[in-house]
């Protein structure tokens, strides 16, 4: 039966309408597989004698000592980015196939999930690196197949408490409260924590304890997923009660107003706009890495644009690069009533625009970086709503992927999001504004950089009706391929 699952799911491959582009992306995604393969490899071989050498540590304690927020990490890198495995379940159901065999099929996938087996490719390296400097073999073993039992661990968590945003977020609160309280030396949750991976090395039994939890966890998801596999339980609609929110302060604005009304109502009430709302905010932390020098490479001039540019953007590159995605579920009947597209699509670009000048001002504590590091911030902001807005909304008419409204995953982008017109439309988003800043720059002063980039945001507001125009006549040349697109589940 399971050799049968894998022919339909080769054959809903190969026949999908999303084929060309699907194939795309894997393989544009293969060649970043590859590049992360090399950098785990490198930092396996690597980490050993940088510890040893450099910080002159007991290399396995050291990596023992930190493996909790490792995991931490990988869970939640997980609950956002990884989806789980889906079946055309409900046909499966009126067909004489055992439910335990369609749960074990769709649990199984998850094993062979990038995000599983991706860690061999530092663990394995760091592994044969003890070996060979003498370390116990038979420890070293047990050591390793503990580590990948608390691997696979995670990916049984993260199926149990998928789309269970309370229990996800009550975690991380308290995982971040466990660092901050590490950082400013209240209380170290490493002591305590290293004592048991140290054990998975220096005893013979400490390594059961993750492969029990793995047992447990698969027993609890399967058990979850065997009891909701009903077409009139888990697979059934939810649907809430239903709450009138007027928002009469945007009747003044007309057309614009009614689509305004929506887009505010759709990121209040969706899980997944909920989750691109959080994204955004989590870029306006993103500076950090450019603004404090802690990476050497990002001390250039053109990455500090760079870094303005995804500060202030945020919400623009993650709510943007759906448009119109986000209202794929009613599409059609948007389309078949008398609306000017140029209002639609104006109400989502102010929509980005105050995201972007909201992020703005919450991005101000930059200012103890300097003032020249906040105004790289914000005639970034300024080049966004100038340029950017409109590069992601000439995007968006290209992107035909539906989006589920009530699940948070792929907050980031979604394989049928790629394609050759996506992907050149979106070099000039960041290249542009970095070419610009260091023609002004380095021919002048940073302060002329500073203006240039200015001057394009601003020249690009002032042209916005001119380019309104232009992107409508694409949206419109590309409806009905949308609306086909978005018939596809």
């Amino acid at each position: 039966m399971f050799k049968h699952f894998i022919k339909l799911e080769w054959k809903s491959f190969l026949r999908s309408a999303s084929f060309g582009t699907s194939l795309a992306m894997k393989i544009l995604m293969g060649f970043f597989a590859v590049y992360f393969m090399i950098l785990f490899v490198g930092a396996g071989i690597g980490a050993f004698y940088i510890i040893k050498e450099k910080v002159q540590l007991e290399p396995l304690s050291v990596i023992n000592k930190f493996m909790i927020y490792y995991l931490v990490l990988d869970l939640l890198i997980r609950y956002f980015l990884q989806k789980m495995p889906v079946l055309n379940i409900k046909p499966l159901l009126t067909l004489p196939i055992k439910r335990n065999t369609i749960v074990h099929f769709t649990l199984g996938k998850t094993a062979l999930s990038f995000f599983n087996w991706v860690h061999a490719f530092f663990f394995v390296p760091f592994s044969i690196v003890l070996l060979i400097n003498g370390y116990s073999v038979l420890n070293v073993i047990l050591w390793h197949l503990g580590i990948v039992a608390l691997i696979y661990f995670n990916n049984f968590i993260n199926v149990i408490i998928n789309n269970k945003d309370n229990v996800f977020y009550s975690v991380l609160a308290v995982v971040l409260a466990l660092g901050l309280a590490q950082y400013f030396n209240l209380f170290d949750i490493t002591n305590y924590t290293q004592s048991f991976f140290q054990g998975m090395y220096s005893t013979f039994y400490v390594f059961l304890i993750p492969i029990i939890l793995v047992i447990a966890t698969y027993y609890f998801a399967f058990n979850y997923f065997k009891s909701n596999l009903n077409l009139d339980e888990g697979l059934a609609s939810k649907t809430d009660v239903a709450t009138t929110e007027n928002y009469t302060w945007l009747n003044q604005f007309g057309t614009l107003g009614t689509f305004l009304k929506n887009d505010i109502r759709l990121l209040r009430r969706n899980k997944r706009s909920k989750t691109t709302l959080i994204m955004s905010s989590i870029f306006i932390f993103y500076g950090l890495l450019f603004f404090s020098s802690s990476v050497e490479a990002y001390k250039s001039p053109m990455m500090q644009v760079f870094a303005g540019i995804f500060v202030s953007g945020g919400f623009l590159f993650t709510f943007g690069q759906f448009v119109p995605s986000w209202d794929s579920a009613y599409y059609q009947l948007m389309m078949s009533q008398n609306i000017q597209y140029k209002e639609y699509i104006s109400s989502k670009w102010w929509l980005m625009v105050i995201g972007t000048i909201i992020s703005t001002i919450l991005a101000s504590f930059y200012l103890y970086f300097g003032v020249h590091t906040y105004l790289l911030i914000v005639v970034g902001a300024i080049f966004n709503i100038g340029v950017n807005s409109h590069l992601v909304m000439l995007g968006g008419a290209f992107v035909k992927t539906p989006i589920d409204l009530s699940t948070g995953k792929g907050a980031f982008g979604d394989k049928q999001a790629f394609n050759i017109q996506t992907m050149l439309i979106a070099i000039p988003k960041l290249l542009l504004p970095m070419a610009i800043y260091a023609l002004g720059y380095y021919v002048f002063s940073p302060n002329i950089g500073l203006l240039f980039v200015a001057l394009a945001g601003i020249l690009g507001f002032a042209f916005r009706n001119y380019v309104f125009n232009l992107i409508e006549k694409i949206y419109k040349r590309e409806k009905y391929a949308t609306i086909a697109a978005y018939k596809q589940k």
